[in-house]
């Protein structure tokens, strides 16, 4: 069957915001683009729906594609349609987020992408197309989901002390905790467990390593 119809459609795009603590900040990861519009510049990964995929389906494609990164927590941020945000043609973007640890990250660049790599939240290149203000968004929406539900899990490894949390979630807030009452929220969370192994690190007493007790369940607490 066939359709015409009276109004010209708009292209839809996924763009991600993949953040991290790494190296003691909050860092995004970039990709250069390897074509115009905006060769050679910097951007968050994304691309082009295909029409036989859904927007959660595109933006794990484009993530693995031109990250190399695969099986990560997605969550759907903001539509994006300014008239004149992409000089190709008119295109609106559904943009998500995603958290990964920051431990033991493999980038691997492909497809439209000459590079791949983490940059600073506060230290980043200029951003091609609307990236900016999707990266500032994203950072907004983290920062705010942090201090009710349990989102900032997303961010660790398989094993961390309380100490590593800690810091972790003042890099991705860009705000100090208190340590007693940081640790009360946590376990007032019962989503983490000790897993009996202690972490040593210099003349310090080593320090309990907790896990997720069921990564399955960390989810948002409203």
């Amino acid at each position: 069957m066939t359709y015409t119809y009276e109004y010209p459609h708009p292209a839809v795009t996924t763009d991600i915001v993949i953040l991290t603590v790494l190296d003691g900040a909050l860092k995004v990861l970039l990709i250069k683009r390897g074509m115009e519009p905006f060769k050679g510049k910097w951007a968050l990964p994304g691309g082009f729906i295909k029409m036989n995929e859904s927007l959660d389906t595109c933006a794990a494609r484009e993530l693995a594609e031109e990250a190399g990164i695969k099986d990560v927590y997605l969550e759907q941020l903001y539509t994006f349609s300014g008239v004149d945000r992409d000089p190709r043609e008119r295109v609106i973007s559904v943009a998500y987020y995603a958290l990964i640890p920051g431990k033991n990250i493999t980038l691997e660049a492909g497809t439209d992408a000459a590079d791949a790599k983490w940059f600073a939240v506060d230290d980043r290149p200029e951003l091609s197309f609307d990236h900016s203000q999707i990266l500032d968004m994203a950072r907004t929406r983290l920062a705010a989901k942090m201090d009710y539900s349990t989102v900032g899990l997303k961010l660790m490894p398989a094993e961390f002390t309380l100490s590593y949390l800690q810091d972790v979630y003042e890099k991705a807030t860009n705000k100090p905790r208190d340590k007693r009452n940081f640790r009360k929220w946590v376990f007032s969370l019962n989503v983490i467990e000790a897993t009996g192994k202690k972490y040593s690190s210099g003349p310090h007493r080593p320090a309990m390593l907790y896990r997720v007790s069921a990564p399955e369940e960390v989810k948002n607490i409203r």
